[in-house]
């Protein structure tokens, strides 16, 4: 035996009632997910932003080690020529002896320029990295706190609801002017319970 035209009503009203709940279940774990994932680049971004300050520190350290290191070789060169020039009898505070003194701590100190240019070049481009990140990781904040789970489930039901509404109007026949009606009441829900004889 066939179901009646207002069973079959009730049915579809049922299944469009289930699938506008689980519709807005998924806009509600698809809204938190994505909320999530945002949160989880903001703090990757600040991991790395971190990483690239220390990055720029261990640059300017190095730096530092790389200067003492050049200062202690030219230190032992300039001794190495006084002594030379003493062994040969040179007086080494005038003429042409001064004049190779003084190229060295010359040599000296554009090694010593050139080495804290490059310091401070590698640890300027690691921290644009770091500022980078770190707006990486403010503007995944912001759009993860601009992000309602519960806001993004409740419009998909609402939608739903308009949906249900609709059809509900149209099985009951207000569109088509059918004296075919949904239920004594015009409830879809009251329906539903008359349709399964009560909640089981």
């Amino acid at each position: 035996m066939g179901l009646s035209a207002a069973a079959l009503s009730n049915v579809a009203l049922a299944s469009q009632i289930g699938g506008g709940i689980t519709s807005a279940f998924g806009a509600y774990g698809q809204a938190s997910t994505q909320r999530a994932n945002l949160g989880a680049q903001a703090a990757i971004a600040e991991a790395n932003a971190r990483i690239s300050e220390l990055g720029a520190q261990a640059e300017l350290a190095d730096s530092n080690q790389r200067i003492a290191n050049a200062t202690q070789r030219y230190g032992q060169l300039k001794s190495s020529q006084r002594a030379a020039m003493a062994a040969n009898g040179i007086a080494i505070d005038q003429g042409s002896a001064a004049d190779v003194l003084a190229s060295t701590d010359e040599l000296k100190a554009q090694d010593r320029a050139t080495l804290e240019i490059n310091a401070m070049r590698a640890a300027f481009g690691q921290r644009m990295q770091a500022s980078n990140q770190r707006s990486q990781a403010a503007m995944s904040r912001a759009n993860a706190s601009s992000i309602n789970p519960l806001m993004a489930g409740a419009t998909s039901l609402l939608g739903s609801a308009g949906r249900v509404a609709q059809s509900w109007y149209e099985f009951s026949g207000g569109s088509r002017g059918s004296t075919q009606t949904l239920a004594p009441a015009g409830d879809p829900i009251d329906a539903l319970y008359q349709l399964n004889n009560g909640w089981r």
